[in-house]
């Protein structure tokens, strides 16, 4: 059996839908999150997505947990078991000055106000009390994350930086998944990380992966 994995859709239904298409046999995919248009709409697929959120979504949505079709949201720190294959997440960005808080608390503006934007939206990072909860699961085939373990160089020239966050490693070393796939920088990455394969997915527009369920080896499908 085989499943497939896919980066960030940023709303971009239309290749998801392709892909999925393209592979009848499949019978899951896994997202690493920003799944939402601009308008944080999401759309109905042919085959079930069960994603994390990334930091562009429709959070009202995710709280009230109504969803078209075939998607199917994965709570942090809460494992699944999907055909057979022992999932968990950690949806979100890291912000230091909210990493304290507990995840109750993140303050967002009323929808429809001036004010909800994306940025007040405090709902789209993780928190501290969210990565313990990963860090004390065991038996998980494939962590999802949106966030890079460190190190992980974006940019170029004097812009460039390390990227990936630690809060990502602690659960790495914790939590020893058989494979870890993440997303936000929209680049396909294979890198090892606290002795986990470690990969980072591209846009679902560029590339995809199929994962033996059994060995979790995969192939990248462009």
């Amino acid at each position: 059996m085989q499943f497939g994995a896919l980066g960030d859709i940023h709303g971009d239904f239309e290749s998801t839908r392709r892909v999925m298409a393209r592979h009848p046999e499949i019978p899951f995919w896994l997202c690493v999150g920003d799944v939402a248009d601009t308008e944080g709409r999401y759309e109905a697929l042919p085959a079930p997505l069960y994603w994390i959120k990334g930091n562009n979504e429709n959070f009202d949505a995710i709280d009230a947990g109504v969803f078209p079709v075939n998607l199917n949201y994965l709570s942090n720190g809460r494992p699944a078991e999907i055909g057979g294959i022992r999932v968990a997440g950690l949806g979100g960005t890291f912000a230091r000055s909210w990493y304290d808080t507990a995840t109750s608390a993140l303050p967002h503006p009323r929808k429809g106000s001036a004010k909800a934007t994306e940025l007040a939206d405090k709902r789209r990072h993780f928190v501290r009390e969210e990565v313990e909860a990963c860090r004390q699961l065991t038996g998980i085939d494939v962590l999802l994350t949106h966030e890079a373990p460190r190190p992980y160089v974006a940019g170029t020239g004097a812009r460039q930086n390390d990227a990936g966050k630690t809060p990502v490693n602690e659960i790495l070393a914790a939590m020893r998944p058989r494979l870890h796939l993440f997303g936000h920088h929209h680049r396909f990455t294979e890198q090892e990380r606290q002795g986990v394969r470690s990969i980072g997915l591209d846009l679902v527009s560029q590339s995809y992966l199929l994962i033996d369920g059994r060995t979790l080896e995969y192939d990248r499908q462009q």
